[in-house]
């Protein structure tokens, strides 16, 4: 069985390889439609409907995604997403691309598939939607919820009609008869009208139902020709109506384990004309079984009670029926091969209770008791006696205890039971079990006159081709060979026949008629389905297996898909050796126990296990011929084999003088041979074991290390983690720390530049107040001295007075000169220390240098007394007044150079206390 994950696809492939469904279950594919979000889950279908073609359908999950699936072209595209559940779908529409939806808000959709938009939004339900019907025209659909049905124009998507009803009656459904104009509505009264379609007329109303069998009907299918209903509910009883008679004419009772009817329809047939005679039967146990209205027989069944089906459809030409699981998923079923003979049920399950004629029957003639017996053909009905179809199964209560019953006092119960709590059958009496559970004949006449047919021309030279050293057991093979060809014809053209026989004519040697009649069963119950497309391998046999493997190791056969293996390398060969040139004599026979034991399909269940146990190296098989590797091992030993007989046949030729040696020699490598094959058995079971040990040693090696680098991974992981945290805080804590020094050096800075401010305000105020004092004092000294001057000129001459004005000329201009520079060395001076004062200000943790001395020195190299040059000239009371002078400039220059040096010294504690302050913040 195929199976497809829809997942986030909106289009792809339905399946990936061509459906091969096997005839046991009849699936062609299972859906399911898993989400790929963070919390993955799966999303259920609720409705699905084909379309008139019946080569596709459409398909609703509960979130709202419509889907269409192309069977015929394998595709599957998503056409919508609604985003709410879908309560009804319907696809027959008169275009083919549109369909019809009903969502959860009551609201009916119309969309179109191929461009995907939407083509109408019909309103008017109070209810929930729960079956869309639509004319066999594609013009008009009927839409029933519980209270209501509408009739709607699908060409204007206007509504035509309204069913009204009486609360306390309720629909349970209304629908078109197909090929005619009329509307069927059932109501939850066991009430069912007939109307016309255009007129809404009723054309009539069905009888209620005898009391005997009254059930109230939830159910209801109509053949494609419209003339019966079927109706079922709450009950193992099936009604079955003439619409035409308009009168209950059969009424079949189900298996008693089936409580409940959920869902009825028939099966259409393309030669029946419409008269559907086969009708599906979903019951409460999820299982769908289709019986024959006519014959009454179970013909097949579909679902398990472990997969339950929810609901099904089934396509209008009748080749497919497209089931809900009640696991959400969506299966779609070939008919073809549910309805093959060989899987039709051994014996009914459903039976008549009675056919009622045309005219009326009262509730006594309907009831009918149920005796065993095979089924019986009705008699003509005479008067208003019922015809009786009685259907029971022919198995006695303790039919499965003889069954297990086995010759020679032997119970296959309790063989098997012991096969299960030892895993083999005892060495010394494992053919006499083997005998008892084949239930071997041996028959020795029939054995004899085949035997006496001779050799088959087909085996006439076995030896060429499978060279045996044993001219015995050559001979056993030959004959046993020979004696299956006489028997069936195809058997002298089955290449894989030796293969298949060697085991067991090794093994049966000497006792050819057991040999003979054990194979001959192995073929007829376990191999009877080789043959149906001979001369090829069996294809359906493999895609059994194929299926199974797809069920338990999706991945092992995806990498056989990817690489281009088929079923016919990693399953045939297995099986036309009968899993002899891969097991032991041990294994073999521990594997045959368990097949004589069980059902015919455990040998296909031991070819998947076989492939599922050897999935490590198969999946490391990358190429085709790493897969033929045991093939072409297998043809070069057939080749080594022929070169060993050749060579022993030269032997036997060249001692033939010496016949007792030449036995004893071959009796001896004969031993040796079988003791090497042994010994190679058990070398290769001990590689084998050590490779296991080895592989799992590694396994175990690189978990060990892949969990240690996780540990160390997650260690490295939380050091950094921690880093990271104690990192951010001390990045945190500095950046705090840094703003605070920040605001704190702002401030500082801001004090700074404040106290420099009113400093130097109160040092040029100060110097204002000297100049502005010393020019008065100036002032008054020249008003003096013009005095003086102006008395002593009065007794000189004019020519002295005339020399002595230009003498005091000079010196007055000399005086100017001396005080002009004194002025702008005292500028120099005062210009030099504020500039030092602010570098300190601004710099307060340089070192401070001595500069005051320099200083002084460099002011005391200025001209300051370059106008005693002309002393020697002036009067002496002149030079008395400039000496003096001088002396009064010093003075005023020396304090305020002492006032500089003080402000100087303040300004340089105030810096180093700033200096000092961060320090003592940070401590």
């Amino acid at each position: 069985m195929q199976s497809t994950d829809l997942g986030n696809k909106e289009s792809g492939k339905i399946w990936h390889r061509k459906p091969s469904p096997a005839t046991r279950d009849g699936i062609i594919v299972n859906i399911i439609h898993n989400t790929s979000d963070y919390h993955p889950k799966v999303l259920r279908f609720l409705n699905v409907a084909f379309d008139g073609t019946g080569d596709c359908l459409i398909a609703g999950d509960h979130q709202g995604n419509i889907y269409v699936f192309d069977l015929y072209g394998n595709r599957f595209n998503l056409v919508q997403r609604t985003a709410q559940a879908c309560t009804a779908l319907a696809f027959n529409l008169r275009r083919k691309s549109e369909f019809l939806v009903a969502l959860a808000d009551y609201s009916i959709k119309c969309f179109d598939t191929v461009t995907k938009e939407l083509v109408s939004w019909m309103r008017g339900h109070e209810s929930s939607v729960f079956s869309i019907s639509v004319h066999a025209s594609g013009k008009y659909a009927i839409t029933t919820s519980s209270d209501t049905a509408q009739l709607w124009d699908l060409d204007t998507f206007q509504r035509k009609r309204k069913l009204n009803i009486r609360q306390s009656v309720g629909i349970q459904k209304v629908f078109f008869l197909p090929l005619s104009n009329t509307i069927l509505s059932c109501f939850k009264d066991n009430s069912i009208f007939a109307w016309e379609c255009d007129t809404l007329f009723c054309k009539y109303q069905l009888p209620a139902p005898p009391e005997s069998s009254s059930i109230l009907y939830k159910v209801f299918a109509v053949t494609r020709d419209g003339r019966i209903l079927a109706a079922g509910g709450k009950s193992n009883h099936l009604h079955l109506w003439c619409l035409e008679a308009r009168q209950l004419f059969r009424i079949i009772q189900m298996p008693t384990k089936v409580r409940a009817i959920r869902h009825l329809e028939f099966l259409p047939d393309s030669f029946d004309a419409g008269s559907n005679q086969v009708l599906g039967v979903l019951s409460q146990d999820g299982i769908m079984r289709f019986i024959n209205i006519q014959t009454c027989k179970l013909l097949f069944e579909i679902g398990s009670l472990d997969e339950g089906i929810s609901s099904s459809v089934i396509s209008p030409h009748g080749r497919y029926i497209a089931s809900i699981m009640e696991n959400g998923s969506l299966n779609i079923y070939s008919v073809q091969a549910l309805t093959q003979e060989i899987n039709k049920p051994p014996l009914p399950l459903v039976k008549v209770i009675e056919d009622l004629p045309k005219n009326k029957l009262s509730s006594s003639d309907l009831k009918m008791k149920v005796t065993s017996g095979r089924v019986q053909q009705p008699a003509k009905s005479r008067g208003s006696k019922i015809q009786t179809r009685i259907l029971k199964q022919d198995l006695t209560s303790d039919f499965e205890s003889k069954k297990n019953e086995l010759p020679d006092g032997l119970n296959k119960k309790r063989l098997q039971i012991l096969l299960k709590g030892y895993g083999e059958y005892p060495t010394k009496y494992r053919m006499f079990i083997w005998r008892s559970l084949l239930q071997l004949p041996e028959n020795h006449t029939a054995f004899s006159s085949l035997i006496d047919k001779g050799t088959h021309v087909t085996f006439l030279n076995l030896q060429k081709k499978y060279p045996i050293k044993s001219r015995k057991l050559l001979r056993v093979l030959q004959r046993t060979l020979s004696a299956l060809a006489h028997w069936s014809v195809i058997f002298s053209d089955t290449p894989y026949l030796p293969l298949l026989a060697f085991p067991f004519v090794k093994l049966f040697q000497n006792n050819q008629l057991i040999c003979f009649e054990v194979i001959a069963t192995l073929i007829i119950n376990w191999c009877q389905h080789w043959f149906e497309y001979f001369p090829n391998p069996p294809i359906n046999i493999l895609s059994m297996i194929e299926n199974v493997l797809a069920f338990h190791d999706k991945e092992l056969l995806q990498h056989f898909i990817d690489h281009d293996i088929t079923s016919q390398l990693y399953a045939w060969p297995l099986l036309e050796t009968v899993f002899s040139e891969v097991l032991t004599r041990e294994e073999w026979l521990k594997l045959f126990d368990n097949i004589f034991s069980n059902h015919p399909s455990f040998l296909l269940m031991t070819v998947v296990a076989y492939n599922v146990c050897s999935r490590v190296p198969l999946l490391n098989c990358n190429l085709k011929d790493d897969f033929e590797t045991v093939e072409d091992m297998q043809a070069e030993a057939d080749q080594q084999r022929a070169e060993d007989e050749a060579w022993y046949q030269k032997q036997e030729l060249l001692r033939k003088a010496e016949e007792t040696r030449r036995e004893m020699l071959l009796q001896e490598e004969e031993k040796i041979i079988q003791q090497r094959q042994r010994l190679a058995a058990v070398k290769r079971e001990l590689k084998v074991k050590e490779m296991h040990l080895q592989d799992a040693a590694r396994r175990r090696f690189l978990k060990l290390q892949q969990d240690q680098q996780e540990m160390e991974l997650r260690r490295l992981d939380d050091e950094i983690g921690r880093k990271v945290y104690m990192r951010d805080r001390e990045i945190a804590a500095t950046a705090r720390d840094l703003e605070m020094r920040q605001l704190e050096l702002e401030s500082q800075k801001r004090l700074y530049e404040k106290n420099l401010t009113e400093n130097q305000a109160a040092v040029a105020k100060e110097m204002r107040a000297d100049a502005d004092a010393y020019r008065r004092k100036v002032d008054v000294e020249e008003h003096m001295f013009h005095k003086l001057i102006e008395a002593g000129e009065t007794q000189n001459q004019e020519t002295q007075k005339w020399k002595e004005a230009e003498g005091k000329e000079f010196c007055l201009r000399s005086a100017k000169k001396a005080s002009a520079l004194s002025d702008a060395s005292r500028k120099w001076f005062l210009k030099q220390e504020i500039n030092a004062a602010v570098e300190h200000a601004e710099n307060p943790c340089h070192k401070e240098e001595p500069r005051f001395q320099n200083e002084q020195e460099d002011s005391s190299c200025l001209p300051r007394t370059s106008h005693l040059n002309a002393s020697s000239e002036m009067h002496p009371s002149t030079q008395i007044s400039l000496n003096r002078r001088a002396v009064e400039w010093d003075t005023t220059e020396q304090n305020l150079i002492q006032k500089v040096r003080n402000l100087r010294q303040r300004l340089t504690a105030q810096a180093r206390h700033r200096c000092q302050t961060p320090h003592l913040l940070a401590a």
